[in-house]
């Protein structure tokens, strides 16, 4: 049973930011750090199956595409990764690139990766805060400049590049042949309303993610039988012993924690494994019984309508953004 403030680890990327607030006061004096990593408290942590992180562009990313499962075991990863975003801010005209614009051939995309024209044919789109975007394993994407957003996926690093704008880093682009889809993105299920407090962003397989908005003064009981992440994004509540602020992130664990909304309300995301919806993840306290003693987790895990549809940079793995 766990419940723990989760720590954040800084990565200092090329395109990263120099002004972290509200989310982090860490010093940015060495250069722009591009991602918060947030992660269980102490050395013998286990391995979580999702890693929740945050993103700070100044810059464009490279264009990159993740491989699936299968891929990444060939290869001696242990799993691929499919991750999904969720837009905090973004300034005017910022995008992202989901997918291309139309069908090529493995012979076209090829030479696009190898010309750079590559960042001609990606589909370009624009985004704004609150905007949810899912990219399954081999989705060729990129994420453009002035956008913070928060991003839920399977634990790794396996991240192949096929164009970087001019930063002579290393593409991957025999790898990325390999697991690229080349051609428009897949259909995304829209979000769906659960109750007043709860929205189901994206599901599938490796995770689901909700918006959660908790009204002022209110109180919940947040149940946790699978490994499970809240991350603040507005507001000011109290669970447990911890104060969370935005930016603050609580990890649990076959367990469960009850919430105390500040007055000006909460607005956090919360991501567990999936692929079924946990119904009884939030319940209001006023309706929970006032026991606050040990209970068992639901049994079972409705299906969703969604389913089948600082580091030292000598630490920074090699398939790195």
């Amino acid at each position: 049973m766990t419940v723990e403030h989760a720590i954040v680890r800084t990565k200092p990327k090329p395109w990263g930011s120099l002004d972290l607030r509200p989310w982090s006061e860490t010093s940015t004096s060495d250069g722009p750090i591009g991602e918060l990593w947030f992660e269980r408290p102490g050395l013998a942590a286990p391995k979580t199956t999702l890693l929740l992180k945050m993103l700070f562009t100044t810059e464009p990313l490279s264009i990159q595409v993740h491989p699936d499962d299968a891929f990444a075991r060939s290869i001696g990863l242990a799993n691929g990764k499919t991750e999904a975003w969720y837009i905090v801010s973004a300034i005017p005209g910022a995008r992202v690139a989901v997918g291309l614009n139309h069908l090529r051939s493995a012979a076209e995309l090829r030479t696009a990766i190898t010309d750079g024209s590559i960042a001609d044919i990606v589909d370009w789109q624009p985004v704004h805060p609150g905007d949810v975007i899912l990219i399954p394993a081999g989705t060729i994407h990129a994420i453009g400049a002035g956008i913070v957003l928060v991003e839920i996926q399977q634990h790794s690093d396996a991240t192949f590049r096929l164009f970087d704008y001019g930063r002579a880093r290393e593409l991957h682009i025999d790898h990325a042949l390999a697991v690229a889809t080349a051609g428009p993105r897949q259909i995304q299920s829209p979000s769906e309303r659960l109750s007043g407090a709860r929205t189901v962003l994206t599901v599938n397989s490796y995770f689901a993610l909700e918006q959660t908005d908790l009204a002022p003064g209110s109180v919940w009981m947040l149940d946790a039988p699978k490994e499970t992440w809240l991350l603040a994004i507005e507001g000011q509540a109290q669970l447990g012993s911890t104060r969370l602020a935005p930016g603050d992130a609580i990890f649990l664990e076959a367990d469960h924690a009850e919430i105390e909304v500040g007055a000006s309300g909460l607005k956090a995301l919360l991501a567990y494994p999936g692929p079924k919806i946990n119904p009884a993840a939030l319940t209001e306290r006023s309706a929970a019984s006032a026991s606050l003693a040990p209970h068992a987790f639901p049994g079972t895990l409705v299906p969703s309508p969604f389913e089948t549809a600082t580091l030292k940079q000598s630490e920074t793995p090699n398939w790195l953004p």
